[in-house]
């Protein structure tokens, strides 16, 4: 006789990667949409500290931080039901490629050699991660096929 618990933990696993869905480039793309949006906020807090502190620039911009953040919230509430939440804030990391672009399209800093090589190898990282999640949602889509909700023999 299996042990309850254990039986209810299986089953529990099987009806969670029952409704895991299989993870597109479409999704990924919008999982990166979202971090754009997060570091966004990055861009009004600087260019909120370019102005006088307590102006009315500085509220407008600050203001528009908090709007953004809120938007980043909900958006990233929403992405996270696709996603492994492991795999999820591991493609946060890619902000750091996203906060560079930023930085040298609006702030016209420069990217040193070494930036660029940190830049590449958080984008590896980042691509072997969600290979990782593609492979593991097929996998549980695939052994999910035939869920009926019995406990296997």
């Amino acid at each position: 006789m299996s042990n309850p618990i254990e039986m209810n933990q299986k089953t529990g696993e099987k009806i969670a990667d029952a409704f895991k869905k299989k993870i597109t480039i479409k999704d990924v793309l919008l999982l990166q949409g979202v971090i754009i949006i997060y570091t966004l906020s990055s861009v009004t807090a600087k260019f909120a500290s370019g102005q006088e502190l307590f102006s009315l620039a500085f509220f407008m911009f600050y203001g528009l931080e908090v709007v953004i953040l809120g938007i980043y919230a909900i958006a990233w509430q929403q992405i996270i039901k696709k996603f492994d939440l492991s795999v999820a804030y591991a493609n946060r990391a890619m902000a750091i490629l996203w906060s560079a672009v930023w930085a040298i399209l609006l702030f016209h800093n420069h990217l040193t050699l070494k930036n660029a090589a940190g830049i590449v190898l958080v984008m590896i990282g980042t691509i072997v991660i969600n290979s990782d999640q593609q492979t593991h949602s097929a996998i549980s889509a695939n052994e999910n096929e035939d869920f009926d909700g019995r406990e296997e023999a």
